[in-house]
């Protein structure tokens, strides 16, 4: 016999009864009923019940052992009585009857709870004894669901033609929208490495070599703060370019392997099934995202829609929204339908919540009986209802409510309007993934603080035009060939087509405020290769953590990656950062200076 097992804590069944087997796992419960003593015995496959009676030898050592310990049995398997079958459990039918129990490691006092319903440990807790926390049932289960998606995204990879390739983790600092991790180098001092925000000038580099098509699950380096759906540090992504393609084409590679995967998994762990948008996933220009929904992250499975009603209140008598209309700002409105049943405090909750959100407030108007209702009825005519019925689409029994600010500030807070009534109203789909493309995308943008023109997404992208876009239009016009992948106002990944020739990089950074040189300095590397014969090529990367927790409905990202550092970027389990030696300094020529501490 095995010296550990002949069979997994989640093998035995009602075939096995009457075998003398060996299982090994950890005390998950102890329950002691008298003159028997009940174990849960768990390993990574699943919970067996351990019976030892008053009479056994092993019964005074089993009766003393913590939950927690690691521990070896041998017994007979049995029959459960019919009372007695656990049918949440695949190995309910049978429990092995212990004839012999060897301790192989004896736990000490738990610091946080493993097997607890209703846990509220906190977080910081979970992270410095995540070795426990991930024995939790959920959160193992969400880290086999990780490693199941990884290989199905591989395999879907593979079947749509794509190679697998390794690219370096020490490389060259290049600007991606994120500051980057450094490494001093000890062979060259005063230099440093830069570790990966994404290898998106290695991908690059091997569609000029002729590789075609290149993917690989690749790791991320971000010096950027912590959110929900975003953890800093580093991150995971399925990586992938092509040659001699269009962003159609991007588009058809990526949309089967996504599909096939949110389809493989959807509802992980749910009773009922999810459904998945069938490919292709729709196209939502970036301006229109921006004017329907507030976002260039919509989540379709939000039924309102924002409009565009600055013409109703032009010139009108409601002096705050004529103001800002006249000045160039914007009004928004997004219809509720069905909101007139709602109470009073239905729409007081919501002007709070805008308060809080740093508004003035709400304003909305309630239809009824072809007249119109609230706080900023009185200042709508029947002319100008009219006008909002037919841009809004809203009749008797809906609201209609109100945003009005400068265009970009309208837009976002029109769409957390959207979403909150969305929730509010319970209106949101359930069970269900909702896919869709976000293109057309600005090249440039403004920074408001410094009045210079930026890249707005990936710099490498192809401008629409071309050459001539970029010598010829207001940049804040031109339109790049790039594109979002969004699932449930998740962004899933960015990609572009990229620019693959060095006259058109050379102006784009130019505008940018690049000087040739610099352009030189930092990207040689690419450039150089662009010389000698580049294809038309383009690509995107998924967020493999995003994927998962979509798939595991999760609200924190923490939740599906096995080691995960805090929200402030430390890994508590590890104790990392953590200052170093000098001797370790010296070594890579580098001395630390403490920012000085503020005067009290």
């Amino acid at each position: 016999m095995h010296a550990y097992r002949t069979h997994t804590c989640g093998q035995l069944r009602a075939e096995h009864v009457g075998q003398t087997v060996r299982v090994s796992g950890w005390v998950q419960r102890k329950r002691d009923h008298g003159g028997l003593l009940f174990i849960d015995l768990r390993d990574h496959y699943g919970v067996t019940q351990i019976v030892f009676d008053v009479s056994a030898a092993a019964f005074k050592q089993a009766e003393s052992v913590r939950t927690e310990s690691v521990i070896t049995i041998t017994g007979e398997v049995v029959k459960r009585e019919a009372s007695t079958v656990n049918p949440r459990l695949p190995t309910g039918e049978v429990e092995v009857r212990a004839a012999d129990i060897v301790v192989q490691s004896l736990a000490e006092a738990l610091p946080i709870p493993v097997y607890v319903e209703n846990d509220t440990t906190p977080e910081d807790l979970r992270l410095k004894y995540r070795f426990l926390d991930l024995r939790k049932d959920k959160l193992h289960r969400n880290i086999m669901l990780r490693s199941q998606v990884i290989a199905a995204l591989r395999r879907g990879m593979i079947g749509q033609g794509f190679t697998e390739f390794q690219t370096p983790i020490l490389t060259a600092d290049s600007p991606e929208g994120a500051r980057s991790y450094l490494v001093p180098s000890r062979l060259h001092p005063g230099k440093f490495y830069a570790l990966p925000q994404a290898p998106q000038m290695f991908k690059q580099l091997l569609m000029v070599s002729g590789f075609d098509r290149y993917f690989q699950i690749a790791p991320c380096f971000r010096d950027e703060d912590a959110r929900a759906d975003r953890a800093p540090g580093e991150f995971y992504q399925l990586d992938f370019e092509m040659s001699y393609v269009t962003q159609e084409d991007v588009f058809a590679a990526i949309e089967p392997v996504l599909h096939g995967v949110f389809e493989e998994f959807a509802g992980f762990g749910k009773d009922k099934p999810w459904t998945v948008s069938a490919a292709p996933f729709p196209r939502i220009a970036f301006d229109e995202a921006m004017l329907v929904y507030g976002t260039d992250k919509p989540d379709l499975r939000n039924p309102l829609r924002i409009c565009d009603i600055g013409e109703v209140f032009a010139g009108s008598t409601f002096k705050v929204f004529a103001s800002i209309v006249a000045g160039g700002g914007v009004v928004r409105a997004i219809r509720a339908p069905g909101a007139a049943a709602q109470p009073r405090s239905f729409f007081d909750k919501l002007n709070s919540w805008a308060q809080g959100e740093g508004k003035p407030g709400l304003g909305y108007i309630v239809l009824e009986g072809g007249a119109g209702k609230g706080p900023i009825a009185k200042f709508v005519d029947a002319p100008r209802l009219e006008k909002l019925k037919a841009l809004t689409g809203a009749g008797d029994g809906d609201a209609v409510f109100f945003v009005a600010d400068k265009k970009d500030a309208a837009a976002k807070f029109a769409g957390q309007v959207r979403t909150r009534v969305g929730h509010e109203m319970d209106l949101i789909e359930r069970g269900a993934y909702r896919f869709c493309w976000i293109v057309d995308y600005p090249m440039y943008e403004l920074d408001e603080k410094t009045g210079k023109i930026d890249f707005s997404h990936n710099p490498f992208s192809m401008p629409q035009g071309g050459l001539a876009a970029l010598e010829g239009e207001d940049p804040l016009a031109v339109k790049a060939w790039q594109y979002d992948i969004v699932c449930n106002g998740v962004e899933l990944c960015s990609g572009a087509i990229r620019n693959h020739r060095p006259e058109i990089m050379y102006k784009a950074f130019a505008i940018a405020g690049y000087s040739a040189e610099d352009v030189e300095q930092r990207f040689g590397g690419m450039l150089n290769a662009f010389r000698y014969g580049a294809p038309p090529h383009g690509g995107a990367a998924p967020g493999v953590d995003r994927i998962v927790m979509l798939l595991a409905d999760e609200p924190n990202i923490r939740e599906v990656i096995c080691f995960p550092m805090n929200q402030q970027a430390m890994d508590l389990m590890m104790d990392a950062p953590a200052e170093v030696p000098a001797e370790r300094l010296r070594e890579v020529h580098m001395r630390v200076q403490l920012p000085l501490k503020k005067a009290e």
